[in-house]
């Protein structure tokens, strides 16, 4: 059993990347969300993205519709968890596709919380597959970067309600301290991400020692 949260990219099918092809190639099915109550894809960027995948690529996977009706109700994330479970009768290793990048303004996690505390053997199954988000490509097509230098990055959304947020350091420096990052809500230090030497620990380094 393996469960693939695959990100697809900003809606131009060429900027998938090696490890969600390679992911959906693997899959005995592949669950593509929907707005259409229907579960028809005539209005579907990610089904067209999977078709031409798959059409460029020369596989074959069967479609589950996913019926994401985006009214941040959990009884909407409870139908495609429960279409999730049920799809697990019938195959083995599943993809759920995302457009843009799952760690942004997307389902994925919803779903996941729900799972973790229903099935925690398909949660401990499951890998999220990151992917390039619309803003970084926006940023190539006008050859403009997000931030350079010493310079900050911010993404908020458009309106003016107060709400939650994620703060992400870089750029440190061997020496460091880490005093002024302030240890509000869940806190995660990550090092030499996906060299031989990673490390990822759920707490703050009082200094930069990596």
């Amino acid at each position: 059993m393996k469960l693939y949260m695959v990100s697809l990219g900003p809606g131009d099918f060429e900027l998938i990347t090696i490890k969600a092809l390679r992911a959906l190639k693997n899959s005995d099915a592949i669950c593509v969300p929907t707005k259409s109550s229907d579960h028809s894809f005539k209005r579907s960027m990610t089904f067209k993205i999977i078709s031409k995948l798959m059409e460029e690529f020369g596989f074959d996977k069967p479609i589950i519709p996913m019926y994401t009706p985006m009214n941040f109700k959990t009884e909407d994330w409870q139908y495609q968890v429960d279409k999730i479970y049920e799809s697990f009768a019938e195959y083995k290793t599943l993809s759920f596709v995302t457009l843009g990048d799952s760690a942004v303004y997307s389902t994925v996690y919803y779903l996941l919380d729900l799972i973790k505390e229903q099935n925690e053997t398909i949660y401990e199954k499951s890998e999220v597959i990151p992917g390039v988000t619309s803003f970084s490509n926006a940023s190539a097509k006008v050859k403009k970067p997000l931030c350079i230098g010493d310079s900050s990055f911010l993404i908020r959304p458009l309106h003016k309600k107060a709400v939650p947020f994620s703060t992400v350091y870089m750029r440190p420096k061997i020496g460091m301290n880490t005093d002024r990052i302030k240890e509000k809500g869940k806190l995660f230090t990550f090092e030499n991400l996906n060299y031989s030497a990673e490390n990822i620990l759920d707490y703050k380094k009082e200094k930069v020692d990596k």
